[in-house]
C-alpha cells in the first residue's frame, strides 16, 4: 500500500449524544485503525469559496459515541451538516425520519485499488416506523430515496473535511435499485462510501441492509455538485 501522509491527531472530545448501539467491527481497514484523520477546530481552515462551511453550523447533539478513525471534531461537523440540511427544522420534509438516523461509524482510509487516494465510509442505522410505510405496510420507496440522498452525502462531507475542500453539494442525480421490502420494526444499516471527488462534481455509493436478515433493501449511486453561488 502507498505510504500515508502525516495525519493530524485529534485531542478534543465532543458533547454528549443520546446513546445507541455501535457496530461489532470498524468499517475501516485494519492498517488505518490507529490513525485519526481530520483535525480540531484550531487546525481547520475553511475551503475557499465554500457554498456551505460545516464549521459555521450550530452543534447538534454529540458525536462522541460514533466509532471510526476520523477525529471527534470532524464527526461532529458531519453530524451538524446532516441535521442542518438533512433534517432541518420540524416543518421540513422528512424531519422526524432524519432525526431517527443514528450514525455509528465514520472512517477513512487510503484505497489500495485507487493508488492511495482517500476513501471515506459512513455507517448509519434507523428503525423502520409506521410513518415510513406505504399502503402495503412496507418501507416506502420515497422514504428510502430520502435516506439515501442524505446519508450517502456524508462520506463526501467527511472526505472534504479531511482534505480541506468543499464536500457539501447539491444532488445532481441519484440512481436507486430496490431489492427487497422492509416491514415495520426492521433495523436498517445504511453504508455509504465515497467514489470520486472532483472540483465541482463528486459521487458516492450506498447500500441499505436489513440487519436481521442480511438482505439488501436498496442500493444506489449518488452524484452531487457544487452550485454556482451567484445563482443561489
Amino acid at each position: 500500500m502507498p505510504s500515508r501522509s502525516s495525519p493530524v491527531y485529534a485531542s478534543s472530545a465532543s458533547p454528549a449524544y443520546e446513546s445507541y448501539s455501535t457496530p461489532s467491527s470498524s468499517s475501516s481497514s485494519s492498517s488505518s485503525e490507529n490513525i485519526i484523520y481530520g483535525g480540531t477546530s484550531s487546525s481547520y481552515t475553511p475551503p475557499r469559496k465554500a457554498w456551505v462551511d460545516p464549521k459555521s453550523l450550530a452543534n447538534y447533539g454529540d458525536a462522541s459515541q460514533i466509532q471510526g478513525n476520523v477525529s471527534p471534531y470532524v464527526k461532529q461537523l458531519i453530524l451538524n451538516t446532516f441535521m442542518a440540511y438533512g433534517a432541518g427544522d420540524e416543518h421540513c420534509f422528512g424531519h422526524s425520519v432524519a432525526k431517527a438516523v443514528k450514525f455509528i461509524d465514520i472512517s477513512a482510509h487510503e484505497s489500495y485499488e485507487k493508488q492511495g487516494r482517500m476513501e471515506a465510509t459512513t455507517v448509519a442505522e434507523i428503525l423502520v416506523s409506521k410513518s415510513m410505510l406505504n399502503g402495503a405496510g412496507m418501507l416506502h420507496g420515497g422514504c428510502v430515496a430520502f435516506l439515501i440522498d442524505n446519508c450517502c452525502s456524508t462520506p463526501l462531507v467527511a472526505l472534504g473535511l479531511i482534505q480541506n475542500i468543499n464536500g457539501v453539494g447539491v444532488t445532481q442525480s441519484m440512481n436507486i435499485m430496490f431489492h427487497s421490502p422492509a416491514p415495520v420494526g426492521s433495523c436498517l444499516r445504511i453504508v455509504s462510501t465515497s467514489v470520486a471527488m472532483g472540483s465541482r462534481v463528486m459521487s458516492a455509493r450506498c447500500e441499505v441492509i436489513n440487519q436481521k436478515t442480511g438482505s439488501v433493501v436498496a442500493s444506489a449511486y449518488l452524484n452531487k455538485m457544487q452550485p454556482t453561488i451567484s445563482k443561489l
